[in-house]
């Protein structure tokens, strides 16, 4: 897992909603930044869609910027591909750009390793929390409710100290090109 404190790794990836590059510092809020990597065809990304959504619905406004990212291999994972994942980021109203990572190179510097991935920075663009969203997983019964990355949201915008004990995420692997 990448290093609480670790600088954000910058990147300049296609929006696949607007068709325009998006870097590091046009996604950036005042307050911070949560850059979340994900894909189309995951049940664990699945589980959590209708979450992700309001995680934008209510964070965005309070000035923490939000991405989300696909590195997904769209060779061998057609459902991952730019125009699988415009239709799907409509669907759901993302409030958030959705960037694809072909490359697979972004995924890589911020040593991602599952969809879904989380990763806060607080507005010095240090990382200060990469775990789950919550204990809710597909067939668990747990509700959805991003309590995890919630608690550390609240605890970045109210200048509280955010517990370094944190769970990482679970999900379906990367789908990394051969």
């Amino acid at each position: 897992m990448l290093p609480l404190g670790t600088q954000a790794p910058d990147f300049s990836l296609p929006d696949v909603i607007s068709g325009k590059e998006v870097t590091l510092a046009d996604v950036v809020g005042p307050n911070g930044l949560l850059v979340m990597f994900i894909c189309n065809h995951c049940p664990y990304v699945k589980h959590v869609q209708e979450q992700l959504v309001a995680l934008g619905r209510d964070y965005m406004d309070k000035g923490i910027g939000m991405v989300a990212i696909s590195a997904n291999d769209a060779e061998a994972y057609p459902d991952d591909a730019p125009d699988k994942m415009r239709e799907e980021a409509r669907k759901w109203q993302y409030p958030f750009p959705y960037l694809y990572d072909e490359s697979q190179q972004v995924a890589k510097a911020y040593d991602a390793a599952c969809t879904p991935d989380f990763y806060l920075f607080n507005n010095k663009l240090e990382l200060v929390y990469r775990g789950q969203l919550d204990d809710s997983r597909p067939g668990n019964e747990i509700p959805v409710t991003g309590r995890d990355l919630r608690q550390a949201m609240d605890d970045l915008l109210a200048g509280n100290p955010i517990n370094p004990e944190q769970k990482p995420s679970m999900g379906c692997n990367i789908k990394w090109k051969l």
